[in-house]
């Protein structure tokens, strides 16, 4: 998505999944961008509308390198939303974006369906402290506080044992703009938000890492202190990015929170515009694909296009009742029983990125050898190493 206007600010943007899903939106840490979430959002794509952005002065979304407090940084999701026409999310936030979501619940409690906060705090002295780390960085970059930044985000034998995960969180760090860092640090330091807590109403969850020294248990208590219905989980072999560290354990939290403080059983999606089926076609099979075959369609096949975009990708993909993990492993079963080479090789990939895990893929095709013949699956083996080849091994 192009940058939004949010809030007198620009964001960049990220938001994909069912059309009729609730929205969940992730709010980044300091020194991340929106990627920082990858590992957690398989696990929500397709049973629900997944937000991402970047926070004012990370990833793609531009400085404003003047005095901000973590109260703007609310503001700017709230714009959000009201950009996006939401009028409701369950808001999740790791430390300076749990920040904000505390802000935001505090100020906008009719817009927070729930709210998940991860290795945060709502006060974290001294000011002179974040100043200070303020100040070199402007001088210096990020560059100069990555190794012991790096430290304090992970246990000592974390980075040696995952580098895949670590390499990229690292380099986005080094990459952040020095002015975009500064301004949010000098918001945390002058933060507090212990004596609005109590009017936070939504239902809440709050994360810790065990082993955090940035954002220790103690302060997620301080926070459950405060907001009397919140309930507390602390992580063990976590330290501050906790997301990235443990996504499995975290994704499993988060879920079951979630899937609690969802709303009534939805019904089916029913019609939907054509703009909404377009969204969950590219988010499932890539811009790139489907693009393509629109540019390709000509006006013969224009209206074929627009059939399948506004009925399969709207209304059925739309549809919030099964996850797109789900719907992937049901697509795929099915072209394994029906012999459709081109279709199945189109859908490997993105039901990898739905959730879909190599064991169960494998356990998939063991299945259709059952029940949709030895020679069908057998085909369906050699169709995945088609399209994975080198990621199989």
């Amino acid at each position: 998505m192009p940058l939004i206007q949010a809030n007198g600010t620009e964001l960049n943007v990220e938001l994909s999944g069912p059309s009729g899903a609730p929205v969940v939106a992730f709010s980044n840490s300091l020194g991340t961008a929106m990627a920082m979430w990858d590992p957690l959002v398989p696990h929500l794509r397709g049973r629900y509308r997944v937000l991402r952005y970047d926070t004012r002065g990370h990833g793609a979304s531009p400085t404003r390198d003047a005095p901000t407090a973590v109260e703007d940084l609310a503001d700017d999701l709230l714009g959000l939303l009201d950009a996006l026409g939401i009028d409701r999310a369950h808001v999740v936030g790791l430390s300076l974006g749990g920040m904000t979501g505390q802000a935001l619940a505090m100020r906008a409690p009719t817009r927070v369906q729930s709210l998940t906060l991860m290795a945060t705090a709502a006060c974290m002295p001294s000011e002179a402290s974040w100043n200070e780390r303020a100040e070199t960085v402007r001088a210096h970059g990020t560059a100069a506080i990555v190794d012991a930044t790096m430290e304090r985000w992970f246990t000592p034998d974390f980075p040696a044992s995952a580098p895949d995960a670590v390499e990229p969180v690292r380099r986005r760090f080094v990459e952040t703009d020095r002015a975009g860092y500064a301004v949010c640090c000098n918001a945390i330091g002058r933060m507090d938000l212990r004596p609005g807590l109590d009017r936070i109403t939504a239902p809440t969850l709050v994360i810790a890492g065990r082993d955090d020294p940035a954002t220790p248990p103690e302060k997620s208590e301080e926070i459950c202190a405060g907001i009397g219905h919140a309930e507390l989980v602390v992580l063990p072999r976590a330290r501050h990015l906790l997301a990235v560290e443990q996504p499995e354990a975290t994704a499993s939290h988060l879920l079951a929170f979630l899937d609690r403080h969802r709303a009534p059983a939805e019904g089916a999606t029913g019609a939907v515009p054509a703009a909404a089926g377009l969204d969950n076609r590219r988010s499932v099979l890539g811009a790139a694909h489907v693009d393509r075959s629109l540019a390709g369609a000509g006006a013969f096949a224009g209206p074929w296009q627009d059939f399948i975009t506004r009925i399969a990708w709207g209304e059925i993909w739309g549809d919030p009742r099964l996850p797109w993990k789900s719907r992937s492993l049901v697509t795929l079963a099915l072209m394994v029983a029906l012999g459709r080479e081109e279709e199945f090789k189109l859908h490997v990939r993105p039901a990898l990125r739905n959730g879909v895990t190599l064991p169960e893929l494998q356990a998939l095709l063991l299945q259709t050898a059952v029940y949709a013949g030895v020679p069908a699956a057998n085909s369906a083996f050699r169709w995945v190493r088609d399209v994975l080849g080198d990621d199989l091994s």
